[in-house]
Protein backbone atom coordinates (compact mmCIF):
# COMPACT_ATOMS: atom_id res chain seq x y z
CA UNK A 1 0.00 0.00 0.00
CA UNK A 2 2.82 2.37 0.92
CA UNK A 3 4.60 1.66 -2.38
CA UNK A 4 1.36 2.25 -4.30
CA UNK A 5 0.90 5.66 -2.65
CA UNK A 6 4.47 6.66 -3.54
CA UNK A 7 3.98 5.64 -7.15
CA UNK A 8 0.74 7.60 -7.26
CA UNK A 9 2.09 10.89 -5.93
CA UNK A 10 5.62 10.80 -7.47
CA UNK A 11 4.62 12.20 -10.91
CA UNK A 12 2.38 14.76 -9.28
CA UNK A 13 5.24 15.83 -7.04
CA UNK A 14 7.49 16.37 -10.08
CA UNK A 15 4.87 18.52 -11.81
CA UNK A 16 4.02 20.41 -8.61
CA UNK A 17 7.67 21.29 -7.97
CA UNK A 18 8.13 22.62 -11.48
CA UNK A 19 4.97 24.73 -11.25
CA UNK A 20 5.74 25.95 -7.74
CA UNK A 21 9.24 27.19 -8.50
CA UNK A 22 7.99 28.89 -11.67
CA UNK A 23 5.09 30.61 -9.91
CA UNK A 24 7.28 31.81 -7.08
CA UNK A 25 10.13 33.08 -9.23
CA UNK A 26 8.38 34.27 -12.38
CA UNK A 27 8.61 37.93 -11.42
CA UNK A 28 10.74 39.54 -14.14
CA UNK A 29 10.51 43.06 -12.74
CA UNK A 30 12.19 41.95 -9.54
CA UNK A 31 15.20 40.08 -10.80
CA UNK A 32 17.23 42.23 -13.16
CA UNK A 33 20.34 44.13 -12.16
CA UNK A 34 19.08 47.68 -11.90
CA UNK A 35 16.92 49.71 -9.54
CA UNK A 36 13.99 47.40 -10.29
CA UNK A 37 15.96 44.47 -8.84
CA UNK A 38 17.95 45.82 -5.97
CA UNK A 39 15.49 48.64 -5.22
CA UNK A 40 18.50 50.91 -4.63
CA UNK A 41 18.41 54.49 -5.92
CA UNK A 42 21.39 56.74 -6.63
CA UNK A 43 21.40 60.36 -5.49
CA UNK A 44 24.10 63.02 -5.74
CA UNK A 45 24.38 65.84 -3.21
CA UNK A 46 26.55 68.77 -4.35
CA UNK A 47 27.63 71.69 -2.19
CA UNK A 48 27.44 74.56 -4.70
CA UNK A 49 28.56 77.39 -2.46
CA UNK A 50 28.26 78.40 1.16
CA UNK A 51 24.93 77.09 2.55
CA UNK A 52 23.63 76.20 -0.95
CA UNK A 53 23.15 72.59 -2.14
CA UNK A 54 21.81 70.57 -5.05
CA UNK A 55 20.25 67.08 -5.06
CA UNK A 56 20.43 65.20 -8.37
CA UNK A 57 18.39 62.04 -8.93
CA UNK A 58 20.14 59.57 -11.26
CA UNK A 59 17.38 56.97 -11.66
CA UNK A 60 14.26 57.96 -13.56
CA UNK A 61 12.23 55.21 -11.88
CA UNK A 62 12.30 56.78 -8.39
CA UNK A 63 9.30 58.89 -7.29
CA UNK A 64 9.81 62.66 -7.73
CA UNK A 65 10.25 64.96 -4.75
CA UNK A 66 7.30 67.30 -5.11
CA UNK A 67 8.13 69.17 -1.92
CA UNK A 68 11.87 69.23 -1.32
CA UNK A 69 11.49 70.92 2.07
CA UNK A 70 9.76 67.92 3.63
CA UNK A 71 12.94 65.82 3.36
CA UNK A 72 15.21 68.57 4.76
CA UNK A 73 15.97 69.82 8.27
CA UNK A 74 13.54 72.53 9.41
CA UNK A 75 16.04 75.38 8.94
CA UNK A 76 16.50 74.53 5.24
CA UNK A 77 14.37 76.00 2.45
CA UNK A 78 13.85 74.93 -1.12
CA UNK A 79 15.01 77.01 -4.10
CA UNK A 80 13.75 76.92 -7.72
CA UNK A 81 14.66 73.44 -9.04
CA UNK A 82 16.90 72.81 -12.01
CA UNK A 83 16.52 70.13 -14.66
CA UNK A 84 16.58 66.69 -12.98
CA UNK A 85 17.76 68.29 -9.75
CA UNK A 86 16.53 70.06 -6.63
CA UNK A 87 18.24 73.03 -4.99
CA UNK A 88 18.02 74.21 -1.39
CA UNK A 89 19.80 76.30 1.20
CA UNK A 90 20.42 75.78 4.90
CA UNK A 91 21.31 78.45 7.47
CA UNK A 92 23.48 77.42 9.19
CA UNK A 93 24.99 74.84 6.84
CA UNK A 94 24.31 71.10 6.98
CA UNK A 95 26.10 69.48 9.90
CA UNK A 96 26.76 66.07 11.43
CA UNK A 97 23.46 66.05 13.37
CA UNK A 98 21.24 66.51 10.30
CA UNK A 99 19.14 63.80 8.65
CA UNK A 100 17.62 63.81 5.17
CA UNK A 101 14.40 61.74 5.02
CA UNK A 102 13.45 60.45 1.55
CA UNK A 103 9.81 59.22 1.34
CA UNK A 104 10.61 56.35 -1.03
CA UNK A 105 9.40 52.72 -0.69
CA UNK A 106 12.77 51.37 -1.87
CA UNK A 107 15.31 48.94 -0.46
CA UNK A 108 17.66 51.86 0.06
CA UNK A 109 19.76 54.50 -1.65
CA UNK A 110 23.38 55.33 -2.25
CA UNK A 111 24.17 59.00 -1.67
CA UNK A 112 27.30 60.47 -3.21
CA UNK A 113 28.25 63.83 -1.74
CA UNK A 114 30.60 66.25 -3.47
CA UNK A 115 31.62 68.93 -1.02
CA UNK A 116 32.90 72.38 -1.92
CA UNK A 117 36.36 71.53 -0.55
CA UNK A 118 36.76 68.91 -3.27
CA UNK A 119 36.14 65.83 -1.10
CA UNK A 120 33.74 63.07 -2.18
CA UNK A 121 32.00 60.69 0.22
CA UNK A 122 29.49 57.95 -0.59
CA UNK A 123 27.29 55.86 1.66
CA UNK A 124 24.53 53.27 1.45
CA UNK A 125 21.36 53.77 3.53
CA UNK A 126 18.68 51.02 3.78
CA UNK A 127 14.98 51.85 3.77
CA UNK A 128 12.19 50.58 5.99
CA UNK A 129 9.59 50.21 3.24
CA UNK A 130 8.31 53.78 3.29
CA UNK A 131 11.22 56.00 4.34
CA UNK A 132 14.98 56.20 3.84
CA UNK A 133 16.87 58.25 6.41
CA UNK A 134 20.28 59.60 5.44
CA UNK A 135 22.48 60.56 8.37
CA UNK A 136 24.78 63.39 7.39
CA UNK A 137 27.21 62.18 10.04
CA UNK A 138 28.13 59.45 7.56
CA UNK A 139 28.56 61.86 4.65
CA UNK A 140 31.10 64.33 5.95
CA UNK A 141 34.65 63.75 4.79
CA UNK A 142 36.45 61.71 7.42
CA UNK A 143 33.23 61.01 9.34
CA UNK A 144 32.42 57.72 7.66
CA UNK A 145 34.38 55.06 9.57
CA UNK A 146 35.51 51.72 8.22
CA UNK A 147 33.01 50.09 10.58
CA UNK A 148 30.10 52.01 9.08
CA UNK A 149 31.30 51.31 5.53
CA UNK A 150 31.62 47.61 6.34
CA UNK A 151 28.14 47.42 7.84
CA UNK A 152 26.48 49.20 4.93
CA UNK A 153 28.12 47.24 2.11
CA UNK A 154 27.91 43.92 3.91
CA UNK A 155 24.19 44.54 4.08
CA UNK A 156 24.01 45.59 0.43
CA UNK A 157 25.95 42.51 -0.72
CA UNK A 158 23.82 40.19 1.38
CA UNK A 159 20.59 41.76 0.10
CA UNK A 160 21.78 41.49 -3.49
CA UNK A 161 22.50 37.76 -3.33
CA UNK A 162 19.36 36.94 -1.34
CA UNK A 163 17.12 38.88 -3.74
CA UNK A 164 19.09 38.00 -6.88
CA UNK A 165 17.14 34.92 -7.91
CA UNK A 166 19.26 34.10 -10.95
CA UNK A 167 22.39 33.64 -8.83
CA UNK A 168 20.52 31.66 -6.18
CA UNK A 169 18.99 29.37 -8.79
CA UNK A 170 22.45 28.63 -10.17
CA UNK A 171 23.65 27.65 -6.70
CA UNK A 172 20.52 25.53 -6.25
CA UNK A 173 21.30 23.81 -9.55
CA UNK A 174 24.81 22.97 -8.33
CA UNK A 175 23.41 21.47 -5.14
CA UNK A 176 20.92 19.34 -7.10
CA UNK A 177 23.63 18.18 -9.49
CA UNK A 178 26.28 17.16 -6.97
CA UNK A 179 26.56 14.36 -4.44
CA UNK A 180 29.17 14.26 -1.73
CA UNK A 181 30.40 16.96 0.62
CA UNK A 182 33.90 17.38 -0.84
CA UNK A 183 32.68 17.59 -4.43
CA UNK A 184 30.19 20.22 -3.34
CA UNK A 185 32.84 22.14 -1.37
CA UNK A 186 35.30 22.20 -4.30
CA UNK A 187 32.60 23.25 -6.76
CA UNK A 188 31.18 26.06 -4.61
CA UNK A 189 34.74 27.25 -3.85
CA UNK A 190 35.54 27.39 -7.56
CA UNK A 191 32.34 29.34 -8.22
CA UNK A 192 33.16 31.76 -5.39
CA UNK A 193 36.76 32.36 -6.53
CA UNK A 194 35.64 32.94 -10.12
CA UNK A 195 32.91 35.46 -9.43
CA UNK A 196 35.16 37.25 -6.92
CA UNK A 197 37.77 37.72 -9.68
CA UNK A 198 35.40 39.26 -12.22
CA UNK A 199 33.58 41.27 -9.56
CA UNK A 200 36.88 42.87 -8.53
CA UNK A 201 38.08 43.43 -12.11
CA UNK A 202 34.81 45.04 -13.19
CA UNK A 203 34.36 47.19 -10.08
CA UNK A 204 37.94 48.48 -10.31
CA UNK A 205 37.52 49.32 -14.00
CA UNK A 206 39.97 46.70 -15.29
CA UNK A 207 37.23 45.15 -17.44
CA UNK A 208 33.96 46.81 -18.51
CA UNK A 209 30.64 45.30 -17.44
CA UNK A 210 28.70 44.19 -20.56
CA UNK A 211 25.29 44.14 -18.86
CA UNK A 212 22.91 42.75 -21.50
CA UNK A 213 25.08 39.85 -22.76
CA UNK A 214 25.94 38.88 -19.19
CA UNK A 215 22.28 38.67 -18.18
CA UNK A 216 21.57 36.43 -21.17
CA UNK A 217 24.54 34.16 -20.36
CA UNK A 218 23.49 33.90 -16.70
CA UNK A 219 20.06 32.65 -17.79
CA UNK A 220 21.71 30.15 -20.15
CA UNK A 221 23.97 28.87 -17.36
CA UNK A 222 20.89 27.92 -15.32
CA UNK A 223 19.28 26.21 -18.33
CA UNK A 224 22.51 24.27 -18.82
CA UNK A 225 22.56 23.11 -15.19
CA UNK A 226 18.92 22.03 -15.35
CA UNK A 227 19.70 19.93 -18.43
CA UNK A 228 22.69 18.29 -16.72
CA UNK A 229 20.57 17.41 -13.66
CA UNK A 230 18.04 15.61 -15.87
CA UNK A 231 20.79 13.87 -17.85
CA UNK A 232 22.35 12.57 -14.63
CA UNK A 233 19.02 11.04 -13.63
CA UNK A 234 19.03 9.20 -16.97
CA UNK A 235 22.52 7.85 -16.31
CA UNK A 236 24.23 10.08 -18.89
CA UNK A 237 27.50 11.30 -17.35
CA UNK A 238 29.41 14.25 -18.84
CA UNK A 239 32.36 16.43 -17.85
CA UNK A 240 30.03 18.48 -15.67
CA UNK A 241 29.41 15.47 -13.48
CA UNK A 242 33.03 14.28 -13.47
CA UNK A 243 34.66 17.66 -12.80
CA UNK A 244 31.90 20.13 -11.86
CA UNK A 245 34.33 22.65 -10.37
CA UNK A 246 35.69 23.44 -13.86
CA UNK A 247 32.23 24.34 -15.16
CA UNK A 248 31.39 26.19 -11.92
CA UNK A 249 34.53 28.31 -12.31
CA UNK A 250 33.70 29.18 -15.92
CA UNK A 251 30.13 30.18 -15.11
CA UNK A 252 31.32 31.92 -11.93
CA UNK A 253 33.30 34.36 -14.08
CA UNK A 254 30.05 35.29 -15.84
CA UNK A 255 28.07 35.64 -12.61
CA UNK A 256 30.78 37.89 -11.18
CA UNK A 257 30.04 40.44 -13.91
CA UNK A 258 26.41 40.24 -12.83
CA UNK A 259 27.35 41.10 -9.25
CA UNK A 260 29.59 43.90 -10.52
CA UNK A 261 26.75 45.48 -12.48
CA UNK A 262 24.80 45.93 -9.25
CA UNK A 263 27.77 47.46 -7.44
CA UNK A 264 28.99 49.52 -10.39
CA UNK A 265 25.61 51.14 -11.06
CA UNK A 266 25.61 52.66 -7.58
CA UNK A 267 28.06 55.38 -8.61
CA UNK A 268 30.60 54.97 -5.83
CA UNK A 269 33.31 57.54 -5.40
CA UNK A 270 36.79 56.33 -6.35
CA UNK A 271 38.05 56.53 -2.77
CA UNK A 272 35.33 54.18 -1.50
CA UNK A 273 35.56 51.51 -4.22
CA UNK A 274 38.25 49.20 -2.72
CA UNK A 275 36.66 48.86 0.73
CA UNK A 276 33.11 48.87 -0.64
CA UNK A 277 34.12 46.12 -3.06
CA UNK A 278 35.63 44.03 -0.26
CA UNK A 279 32.66 44.30 2.07
CA UNK A 280 30.11 43.91 -0.73
CA UNK A 281 31.82 40.69 -1.80
CA UNK A 282 31.92 39.41 1.79
CA UNK A 283 28.21 40.20 2.09
CA UNK A 284 27.52 38.24 -1.10
CA UNK A 285 29.45 35.25 0.23
CA UNK A 286 27.71 35.33 3.61
CA UNK A 287 24.33 35.40 1.88
CA UNK A 288 25.39 32.54 -0.38
CA UNK A 289 26.58 30.46 2.59
CA UNK A 290 23.31 31.08 4.43
CA UNK A 291 21.34 29.97 1.36
CA UNK A 292 23.43 26.80 0.97
CA UNK A 293 23.09 25.90 4.65
CA UNK A 294 19.31 26.32 4.45
CA UNK A 295 19.11 24.10 1.36
CA UNK A 296 21.32 21.40 2.89
CA UNK A 297 19.15 21.39 6.01
CA UNK A 298 16.01 20.95 3.93
CA UNK A 299 17.70 18.24 1.86
CA UNK A 300 18.74 16.33 4.97
CA UNK A 301 15.25 16.53 6.46
CA UNK A 302 13.53 15.52 3.23
CA UNK A 303 15.80 12.56 2.44
CA UNK A 304 15.53 11.33 6.02
CA UNK A 305 11.74 11.11 6.03
CA UNK A 306 10.79 11.01 2.33
CA UNK A 307 13.83 9.48 0.63
CA UNK A 308 11.83 7.51 -2.02
CA UNK A 309 10.34 10.79 -3.25
CA UNK A 310 13.70 12.57 -3.65
CA UNK A 311 14.26 11.64 -7.34
CA UNK A 312 10.84 13.02 -8.24
CA UNK A 313 11.46 16.21 -6.27
CA UNK A 314 14.88 16.62 -7.87
CA UNK A 315 13.40 16.16 -11.34
CA UNK A 316 10.62 18.63 -10.60
CA UNK A 317 13.07 21.24 -9.38
CA UNK A 318 15.21 20.72 -12.48
CA UNK A 319 12.21 21.33 -14.73
CA UNK A 320 11.34 24.40 -12.68
CA UNK A 321 14.88 25.78 -12.97
CA UNK A 322 14.95 25.15 -16.70
CA UNK A 323 11.54 26.71 -17.25
CA UNK A 324 12.18 29.95 -15.38
CA UNK A 325 15.69 30.33 -16.84
CA UNK A 326 14.34 29.77 -20.36
CA UNK A 327 11.78 32.49 -19.74
CA UNK A 328 14.54 34.86 -18.56
CA UNK A 329 16.64 34.00 -21.61
CA UNK A 330 13.80 34.85 -24.01
CA UNK A 331 12.91 37.99 -22.06
CA UNK A 332 16.51 39.27 -22.07
CA UNK A 333 17.28 38.63 -25.74
CA UNK A 334 15.75 41.97 -26.92
CA UNK A 335 18.18 43.88 -24.67
CA UNK A 336 21.03 42.67 -26.89
CA UNK A 337 19.52 44.60 -29.79
CA UNK A 338 19.24 47.88 -27.88
CA UNK A 339 22.26 50.10 -28.39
Amino acid sequence: MHRFILQLIRPRLTCACALLISNILLLPAVFAHDIDVTGVARVFLDELEENHYQLSIVDQQVPPLFNIERILPERCTGLPPGRFSYRFQCKPALNLDDVLAFPWPLEGLVLITRWADGSDVSGYFPGDGSLIEVEMAQMKAGASSIGNLARRYLLLGGEHIMFGADHLLFVLGLLLLLQGFWRLLKTITAFTIAHSITLACAALGIFPVPGAPIEVLIALSIVFLAREILMAQQGKITLVHKKPWIVAFAFGLIHGFGFASALGELGLSDADIPLALLFFNVGVELGQVAFICALLTLHFAFTKYFKPLWPSLQRGLAYGLGGIASYWFIERIPSLLIT
